[in-house]
Order: structure tokens, then sequence, then C-alpha cells
């Protein structure tokens, strides 16, 4: 380097020497860690020569000590580590492993939760106690993603003042001017959120990951020990996925061939359209919304089950990963309904783009919006606004409910039978409830009433048929004869 001089090789891996882009005359030490293309520089702050020298070996003798015993060697904030992981991220996307979008949502939690909570804090002093304590910080100081309308816990006074101020002024804004329609539904919504104030335990486990895999990464840089890795979490509540149930899937679709209609001008006609295919495309496929998202017309091909049936494949992209998945024929009917009105409809042209022919980046969101509030269908039992999501949820119960392998199941969706099993186990509940509400009071068995007389008459035939073995068993073997 050009700004070096004074160099002096003490031993192996060991030098010291003087900056020329500095005023003093102070020599520092550079230790190379074993193993590893790293080093740890240190100013010795003296000019003399001699003591500089046995100042090296004494700082190079501490480092030895702090890698055998899991010491960090390297202090810095959290927030410096987290940005190295965030560039240490955008490494990994550009070699394919993950997705950009990927790399924006870890940069965007590090920015908007984790650095507000640990970011000043230097890393090798963040121990368990501030791993355990995030869930009740991000609960009472952050505002959630998934609006939850109702109180599953008492608001701090804080979290009391804050929601008030937010109401006060939407509402003074509302009552200054007056609003078209449209302007006053989107003026409700703002004031809807602001009273949202619930922060989802699946939200909170998503951050968790990443601040796990930053305190991960800070171990293989030597910057904690071994034991800052947090490889559990606090306990935290499963959340349940609001999809239709078949009754409301039926209303959806009764609601929607009148709402697509309904629009004003050929071009919300036209949106309508598309949202109203799009919506029976997504609940008989199963597809992620980045899926649907990244789909183009060559992606989809026709196909004949064993039974020389017509099914749709569909090659899908998305979370870093690609797979096959098949669909009814009648997929391939809203399908080709999308294809007919639109502008881009060549082999490499997106599925679900705008009226022009460009991508539709949001999904239609908004109008998907209108048509559940056209249904009254917006929030699921849990209170929790529905969303693009819900169709796949929606898919994965309704197969359940049919008897679908849980296994073949999980290949479809693209993701793990743990995955379906912890957010979709009541659907066996309710599959099997004669099952499981066998012999209880007020519950009888299908077939008493109306169809009494045949549930009767298949127990004594059971019951002969039980006798009859019984006689048998007892009687004397006998050679069987030929008839005649």
């Amino acid at each position: 380097m050009a700004f070096i001089a004074d160099k002096e090789e003490l031993k192996s891996g060991l030098v010291i020497f003087r900056r020329t882009d500095v005023s003093h005359r102070n020599f520092y030490c550079r230790v190379k860690l074993p193993k590893v293309d790293r080093y740890k520089t240190v100013s010795l702050k003296t000019a003399d020569v001699s003591r500089a020298r046995d100042l090296a070996f004494d700082y190079d003798a501490d480092v030895r000590f702090r890698l055998k015993h899991d010491v960090p060697i390297f202090n810095r904030p959290f927030s410096d580590v987290a940005k190295e992981f965030v560039a240490h991220q955008a490494r990994r996307a550009v070699l394919g492993e993950i997705t950009p979008l990927r790399v924006k949502k870890i940069e965007s939690i590090i920015k908007a939760q984790l650095n507000p909570y640990v970011g000043t804090t230097q890393v090798h002093l963040i121990g368990h106690d501030r791993w355990d304590g995030y869930p009740a910080w991000r609960r009472n100081m952050g505002e959630g993603r998934i609006a939850r309308q109702g109180q599953t816990r008492d608001l701090t006074a804080e979290e009391k003042a804050a929601q008030a101020d937010v109401v006060d002024a939407l509402t003074q804004v509302v009552r200054n001017r007056r609003p078209k329609p449209a302007q006053e539904r989107a003026d409700q919504r703002k004031l809807d959120k602001a009273r949202w104030v619930f922060v989802s335990d699946a939200t909170i486990a998503t951050e968790m990951s990443v601040f796990s895999g930053i305190m991960s990464f800070a171990a293989s840089k030597h910057y904690v020990p071994a034991t800052h890795r947090f490889g559990g979490r606090p306990k935290l509540k499963t959340e349940r996925r609001d999809e239709f149930t078949l009754e409301e899937y039926r209303k959806l679709h009764t609601v929607g061939r009148a709402w697509m209609k309904q629009g004003k001008h050929e071009t919300s006609r036209w949106y309508r359209e598309v949202v109203y295919n799009f919506v029976l495309i997504m609940c008989n496929t199963g597809m992620r919304p980045p899926e649907a998202k990244n789909l183009r017309w060559r992606d989809i091909t026709i196909a004949r089950d064993k039974d020389g049936r017509d099914v749709v494949v569909i090659y899908v992209r998305g979370k870093g990963k690609e797979r096959k998945l098949v669909a009814p024929a009648s997929v391939g009917e809203y399908l080709e309904r999308i294809r007919k009105i639109g502008k881009a409809t060549k082999p490499d042209d997106r599925v679900f783009t705008t009226h022009t022919g460009e991508p539709n980046q949001s999904l239609y969101s908004s109008l998907i919006e209108g048509l559940l509030d056209a249904a009254e269908l917006r929030e699921g039992p849990s209170g929790t606004p529905r969303s693009t999501y819900s169709f796949r949820h929606t898919y994965a119960t309704l197969r359940l409910s049919e008897g679908i392998d849980v296994y073949l199941l999980a290949e479809q969706m693209g993701t793990s039978v743990k995955m379906i099993e912890d957010h979709y186990g009541h659907v066996n509940t309710i599959k099997h409830a004669d099952r499981l509400l066998q012999g209880m009071g007020g519950w009888e068995p299908t077939g008493i009433g109306g169809d009494q007389a045949n549930t009767k008459s298949d127990a004594q035939a059971k019951a002969s048929k039980a006798a009859a073995t019984r006689d048998k068993a007892a009687r004397p073997a006998q050679t069987s004869r030929p008839r005649a």
C-alpha cells in the first residue's frame, strides 16, 4: 500500500508499520488471522520501534487467545454488520441463490425494525436477553403489516395516543373536503388501517429469521462467539390462513359475474373481466402471487392424463424455485378468456397485464379488494383482511377436504408437508367430524331419521354375518362337494 512506511515483518503474519497519511509517527500492528484471509490492524500508540515490537507480540498473543477461547476479535455495531450481511446477500442474488426481492425484503426489515432495536449496540454485546425480548418490543413499538380488527391485547398508553393522533388527523382531512365515492372509499381504508396496530406473530417470526441470519453471519466473521448463533425462536403463534369456504367461493363466483359487467367504461369492464378470471385461475391452481406475476403464455401447455382427459400443465417460477403444476381443463378456459381480450399474447408475454399489455405489478390488488367488498367477503373469520394469497389457501383447503394426499398437494403447491400440516390441520378435523363426534350427546350418525330403516337394516345384516362366521368356526370341517 502506498501510505505504508517503515514496514517490518516480525514473524509470519505479524507486521509493524507507520502510515504516511497521518501527521503522527506512531507505529501500527497488523495480525493475520490463521486459516482465513483476514487481518486485524490496531494502533500501537508509540513512535519507539523497540516498544512497538514488544506491543505487537503482545497483541498477536491476545488475538490467538481470543481465537482459542471463541472471544470476539472485531468490535463493531450491529448496523455495520447488518450492512455487510446485506452486501453478502446481494452477491448471492447475483449468483442466483436467492432472488433480488429477497434482498430488498431483508434490507427493509433491517432498516425499519432491527436497526431501531439494536442498531447502535456493539454486536458482541447482543445476547439472548435481547433476542428473547424482540417480540415484546416489536408488539409494543411497531405497526403490523397485516391489519387486524378487534383487540387481542390491551394497547399501551403510547399506542393509544399515537393511534388517536393518526385517526384525528385523517378524520379532519375527510371532513374538510367533499370526496368522490372512490376517494371516499380510499379515505375510509386509511382510517381503518390507522386503527390496526397489531403485529402478527408471522411478521415477527420473519423478522427474527433475518435477525438470526445476521448473528450467524457475525459468528462466521468472528465478530461474536459461536454461542451468539440464535438457533431457536421465542414461542410464537402460527397464523391461521383465512381461506374462502366452499360456500364463500360460490358466492364470490356468483357476485363476480355480475360485478365484472358493472364497469362504467370499457377499460373498467376489461379489468373486471380479467380480475374475475384471475380469481378463478388462482383458486383452481394454488399458484403464489409472485408465480402468477411471472407467468408467460409459453409456460402453459395442454396434456392428457392416464384416462385421456385434458389437463392444463403450468410451469411456474417464484421464490427462487421452479416447478410444474397441473390444473383442470376449466383453467384453460379461464386463461383463454384473458388471451382473447388481451393485447399481449405472444409466447414470451406475461399472462396478467395491464389494459395496454404491460406486466401488471400489483396483480389487480385494488380491484380484488373491490370485488371482495362487493361480495362482503373482505375479512375472514379471524378479522384479518383477505388478500390475493387467500386464493392459494382456498385451493389447499378445498383439495384437502376432498381427500387429496398431503404429499401430492405439497409437491403441487411447491411447499413442505410440515407447512401444510401447520396451516391447514383444521381441515382434517372438519372432514372427520363424524368420527370425532361419534357417541356424544346430541350427535347422531348419518341415516337416523329419514334413512333410519336403511341404517337399522345394515346393522342387522352385519350382526347376522358375524353370527354366521362364529357358527362356521364352531362346526367341524367338512369335505366340500362340487355343485351338481
